[in-house]
């Protein structure tokens, strides 16, 4: 149930960028007033902004400059006890700043505002009612998860069938995006809907044609052109695909290649020391390495871990006995494998047979092994 639950968490806009541009962010919500606040917070290039206005009668304004068309949390404090104190009822509503007049009424929470003079907002407004339903589907389904008898919930059927309809909801969710785009060619939004469909298992025969389709001023935003980067490395590192090559360097600090793997049937494992996945799943690469370690197989660690946590890495690799070769250059998820790689989540792995090319991805548990022993026995 784990991707269950982290769909139904990972519906999240992306932030979209362009030229600087001055906004103004205008909003009444009810009739209160100090000590009730607003809160807007944002991001441009590195720096994250948490700005703070006070309501009068309901009314507050905040002023800025961003990037293009940005995704920002704007906050409601209706009894001013604090952004810290607010937790996970706190009255929320995503705003898209953008160059100009932005403005929103509500009668009691901002999570129903409704948007005035942002045509982006305007858009994205009918963007979310899309997702609405599905997100509160995909709650309900893991409420209902959660609260069966632990017998049930280890039982494999069951756990098929939760996934299923998961997986159906997010069918129809899909559908209804691409839909979206199609009426909205123009629309930032229209980007922000294609991202949440580009992953690790992305049908490239569907998105791309909606990607073309987007006009050349949202196709050649930096954000557009990062989602083009995006859908290329995915059909590098599709299975069929000769994996693309990297160096990176070793725990001893000695470069190691991919290419210096030529020959062998290698499994490129994506992972780190604080996944905790990553490290249930290494009992499963330990015994699989050793089963086929003499019949042309080995493994090849590409570590996610953080800057400054080379002894992190090192610890896990001794205590989860991975006698295998590991490479990291400690970025986190800037690694440059895991970019070329295109690695939003770990673990991940790639099986590479001795000519290079991708016969597999993500094979977890028992999958490898038997996937091994019908290429090698």
């Amino acid at each position: 149930m784990r991707r269950v639950i982290l769909l139904a968490l990972g519906l999240i806009p992306m932030q979209l960028l362009a030229q600087n541009s001055n906004f103004t962010l205008t909003g009444k919500v009810g009739q209160g007033g100090a000590p009730a606040k607003a809160y807007l917070q944002y991001q441009v290039g590195n720096q994250i902004w948490n700005d703070t206005a006070t309501l009068v009668k309901g009314i507050f304004k905040f002023k800025g400059e961003v990037q293009g068309p940005t995704i920002a949390n704007l906050v409601i404090d209706h009894k001013g006890e604090g952004l810290a104190k607010l937790g996970a009822a706190a009255d929320v509503a995503a705003v898209i700043l953008e160059q100009g007049q932005i403005s929103l009424t509500a009668k009691d929470s901002v999570k129903n505002a409704v948007f005035t003079g942002s045509k982006v907002n305007e858009e994205y407004a009918l963007y979310q009612a899309l997702g609405r339903t599905a997100t509160n589907k995909m709650v309900d389904i893991k409420a209902e998860y959660l609260s069966a008898p632990e017998s049930r919930r280890s039982d494999k059927k069951y756990q098929e069938h939760m996934q299923a309809r998961a997986d159906s909801i997010l069918a129809i969710l899909f559908i209804e995006q691409r839909e979206f785009v199609k009426k909205h060619p123009n629309s930032y939004v229209s980007l922000m809907a294609l991202s949440e469909q580009v992953g690790q298992n992305v049908d490239l025969a569907i998105v791309v044609p909606f990607f073309e389709k987007l006009s050349a001023s949202v196709r050649n935003t930096p954000e557009g052109i990062q989602f083009g980067k995006t859908i290329e490395a995915t059909r590098n590192t599709s299975i069929g695909a000769i994996a693309p090559f990297f160096t990176q360097n070793d725990v001893n600090d000695k470069p190691v290649s991919l290419k210096d793997y030529r020959g062998k049937y290698v499994l490129i494992d994506f992972w780190a020391s604080w996944c905790g996945p990553c490290r249930a799943e290494n009992p499963n690469l330990v015994k699989a390495y050793n089963q086929f370690k003499d019949k042309n197989f080995t493994v090849l660690g590409v570590s996610l871990d953080m800057p400054g946590k080379k002894d992190d890495w090192m610890a896990a690799i001794k205590k989860d006995g991975l006698v295998w070769t590991q490479v990291s250059d400690l970025k986190f998820f800037e690694n440059d494998v895991a970019r070329q790689y295109n690695i939003k989540s770990i673990p991940q792995n790639y099986l590479i047979d001795p000519s290079g090319k991708i016969i597999a991805k993500n094979l977890r548990g028992e999958e490898l092994s038997k996937k091994l022993a019908a290429l090698l026995n």
